[in-house]
């Protein structure tokens, strides 16, 4: 069998977006007789390896692979070698290293590369300087085509002019739709699994854990809305180094009888996250490049409270689907979350319409249809 080997620079130990796009993937590739060779960072978790176990899947491990070290280019060398494939997909590695002339040398047909970095905060659009734009494209010769999943990405790497325009490709992020339904009893068992009251209008955020995702004022908000209406509950998804710190200044502001941190949640779809959920929040402040949670949240037909930053903007359409609200702006985002939980025709209208724009713009298998057509197989 002809073979891709994609290389993700991520540890698989939760049935997110990027497994979801690598099943799908390895799915479409099935369908043309071509085998998927998927590298992770390490081992999947056991939920995440049956997840991903497809007829044309084999599943490899290559540590320290997000950015060029001798070790893992060694490895990748014994991979490429093992499968000899046609082609090699790279996915949070750096954007320039050894990777793509270690994999032309090696015989490989086509290497792409999936611009997956969200940018820092108020980050300006310019171009880099000749002689930086002059290493990249001698860095980067052999490489096929990068693939921006925004087109604020694709605005970001264009604008900085490292690799001819023609060689740069928007594809979306996307949502495996076929694993949305809206199920009531999972959305019960998941608040009777969180003791969380059956009256409480539920505001989720499924992140990180740390500051650039906005905790912060996600904490602040919750402290204004609370106070106004004590039937608001926030739920917060997920592990991340500034966790305890985030709890014990969530019990600073009163927030503990109104607060539920969930940790790591392996599968939200299958544990009813998006079931449970009125509202879905990302109050991010950096520049997200695309922001994988709205869209899911968006599927599940639920509005959404998000800073307008990086490409978030393509998927929250202002008032319509949902609100967009400036970063760092705490007392905005309690005043747009009350209109939501004070309001439930307006909570189903924007999810509604979320619901339809997700399945036009952010639907997994005619996104990865289209890069499985930019491979040319």
């Amino acid at each position: 069998m002809q073979t891709v080997v994609s290389v993700f620079g991520v540890r698989p130990f939760r049935i997110g977006g990027t497994e979801t796009f690598a099943r799908e993937l390895s799915r479409q590739l099935g369908e043309q007789n071509w085998q998927s060779v998927l590298c992770f960072l390490e081992e999947p978790t056991p939920e995440v390896r049956q997840f991903l176990s497809l007829q044309n899947v084999s599943l490899e491990v290559l540590a320290d692979a997000t950015h060029f070290n001798p070790a893992a280019a060694r490895n990748l060398a014994k991979i490429i070698r093992r499968y000899s494939p046609e082609i090699l997909h790279l996915h949070f590695t750096g954007f320039l290293g050894s990777y793509v002339w270690l994999a032309r040398l090696l015989g490989v047909k086509k290497v792409f590369f999936t611009d997956h970095s969200s940018r820092p905060a108020a980050h300006t659009l310019q171009r880099a300087p000749l002689w930086k734009r002059a290493i990249a494209r001698r860095i980067n010769k052999p490489l096929t085509k990068v693939i921006c999943v925004s087109d604020y990405g694709f605005r970001c790497l264009t604008t900085l002019d490292l690799l001819p325009r023609e060689r740069h490709a928007l594809v979306y992020n996307a949502v495996d739709l076929s694993r949305v339904s809206n199920d009531a009893d999972r959305a019960s068992q998941f608040r009777c699994r969180y003791r969380i009251p059956e009256d409480r209008i539920l505001i989720v955020q499924v992140s990180w854990m740390i500051r650039e995702k906005g905790i912060p004022t996600l904490l602040e908000a919750a402290h204004i809305l609370v106070a106004q209406n004590a039937n608001a509950h926030f739920v917060l998804v997920g592990e991340g180094a500034q966790r305890e710190q985030f709890i014990a200044d969530a019990a600073r502001l009163g927030l503990s009888e109104h607060i539920t941190w969930t940790g790591l949640i392996e599968d939200p779809f299958g544990a009813g996250v998006y079931d449970a959920a009125d509202i879905i929040c990302q109050l991010s402040q950096w520049e997200e490049l695309f922001g994988w949670m709205i869209a899911e949240g968006m599927a599940y037909g639920k509005p959404i409270v998000a800073t307008r930053v990086g490409g978030i903007p393509e998927l929250v359409n202002n008032g319509v689907s949902g609100f967009l609200v400036e970063r760092n702006n705490s007392v905005e985002a309690a005043e747009k979350l009350m209109r939501l939980v004070q309001d439930s025709e307006l909570r189903r209208g924007m999810g509604e319409a979320g619901r339809k724009q997700a399945a036009e713009k952010f639907d997994l298998k005619t996104n990865v249809a289209q890069l499985v057509n930019l491979y040319s197989l």
